[in-house]
């Protein structure tokens, strides 16, 4: 990792901004985040790019705590004047909010594990007419099966320094790539998602072929009727679902306020004994990440363990509810939100997607899930479609294209009925997951697409 090239202002300059930052403030407490980056983002749609864009910002986040009153304010200046005035104006939000009788401390310092790099130059470095001719590749991937390539790929690098005066100074520099596209081939069509802080490890190749065949495969889809089905979801499902179960329950602060359907089911069985679930952003396999949105280091927790609700994660605010210590997952900002597990994986079984298939007499291979949405947090019932390669699967062989179907499922239910798993993990947005095969899938509705 080099500034050389202008990127990066490094961890030097931008500690000497943070403690600049501290130095600014009167209130008990202070907690300072500032992050400097870029983004760009290259569209494309018809198998033509129609956008290219990129935007670098920097923002000053600045939580002041007066007693037990919070206040939160944020500019995108690294001037010395207006970091200053982001300082009194939380400071001003502050006095002027009433007081939170939970509210303790802001956390204190605990070293920082960081085990392999975050930061990757051939992501920093990928340029517009890299990121085209990225693009031309999805483009003849799609001009085989006579079809046409939509989606986008997006590079970045950021860096970003979290300070309090506690004595927090934790610091990081990352990039990330991401991969989306869907072929479209007449009525059929392809998905495929790529995800990386290395962007020569997402085989772009590989992924354009796999949406190209997909979409080839599932033209003229015929209509189906909705009911009960053993399903093959594919990893971009099971993330889904999971990071739907993270939303609904495995924050602490969820728990307290009681609309977890983790609450009173500690230590209880909630889905099948395969099913284990932990969040772990020191993972090679995610997209690491060193410390939470307070500067505290990220750890390990097995959320669901052999079926058995296990624990939940914690950032400063709830942890200090309950006498404990912060898991190292707060988002930031003003706090209020909550911590999230954002590092989430499910551990993987032993089975292939073909022996899924195979072992299936009657059933729905479903490429994705889209348009979700949660129904009953404390059922964790959520709905939607699916999409983008929706098949038949008959005496253990994909048969042929049906219409998206509409589904209604909780999710504990469907993870209580899996019948194999995945030996491959895949890294969809927040989550590293497995293939599944579930009995009794619930699809409650048609469309006519």
């Amino acid at each position: 990792m080099t500034n050389g090239n202008g990127k990066l202002l490094g961890q030097e300059r931008l500690q000497e901004l943070a403690q600049k930052a501290l130095s600014f403030s009167s209130a008990d407490q202070t907690q300072v985040t500032i992050g400097i980056g870029q983004n760009s983002l290259t569209r494309f749609a018809g198998s033509i790019i129609h956008q290219n864009v990129a935007e670098r910002d920097a923002t000053v986040a600045v939580r002041a705590i007066i007693g037990k009153k919070i206040g939160f304010a944020v500019g995108n200046s690294i001037s010395d004047e207006a970091i200053k005035a982001t300082v009194e104006k939380a400071i001003e939000f502050a006095r002027h909010q009433q007081e939170n009788p939970d509210f303790v401390s802001l956390p204190k310092p605990k070293p920082i594990q960081k085990p392999v790099p975050t930061f990757f130059d051939s992501t920093a470095e990928f340029s517009a007419d890299d990121r085209a001719a990225a693009v031309e590749k999805i483009v003849k991937a799609a001009d085989k099966v006579n079809a046409h390539a939509a989606g986008s790929l997006s590079t970045g690098y950021s860096e970003h320094i979290i300070a309090n005066s506690l004595g927090i100074n934790a610091y990081d520099a990352d990039t990330s790539s991401t991969f989306t596209t869907v072929i479209t081939a007449d009525t059929g069509f392809g998905y495929a998602q790529r995800i990386s802080s290395d962007i020569t490890k997402l085989d772009i190749d590989k992924a354009a072929d796999e949406a190209a065949k997909t979409a080839d495969r599932s033209r003229n889809p015929e209509p189906f009727e909705p009911g009960e089905y053993d399903v093959v979801l594919t990893p971009y499902c099971v993330e889904d679902m999971v990071s739907f179960l993270s939303w609904m329950g495995f924050s602490a602060l969820a728990v307290q306020e009681g609309r977890s359907f983790m609450s009173g089911k500690f230590g209880q069985k909630i889905c099948g004994d395969n099913i284990t679930i932990w969040d772990d952003g020191l993972d090679p396999r995610t997209n690491v990440r060193p410390f939470d949105g307070e500067g505290f280091p990220k750890q390990k927790v097995e959320l669901i363990k052999n079926g058995v609700a296990n624990a939940v994660v914690y950032d400063s605010y709830t942890a200090y509810k309950e006498g404990k210590e912060s898991t190292g997952h707060a988002m930031g900002g003003t706090g209020t939100q909550g911590p999230y597990a954002t590092n989430m994986f499910l551990a993987p079984g032993n089975a292939t997607v073909e022996e899924m298939i195979a072992s299936t007499d009657r059933g729905i291979f479903v490429t994705r899930f889209n348009y979700t949405n949660i129904v009953h947090p404390l059922l964790t019932i959520f709905t939607g479609l699916t999409r983008d390669g929706t098949f038949l699967i008959e005496d253990g062989k994909i048969t042929k294209p049906i219409r998206n179907l509409r589904f209604t499922e909780s999710i504990l239910d469907a993870f209580s009925n899996v019948e194999m798993i995945g030996k491959d993990l895949m890294l969809c947005g927040a989550a590293t997951v497995p293939a599944l095969k579930i009995k009794n899938f619930r699809f409650t509705g048609a469309t006519e697409f």
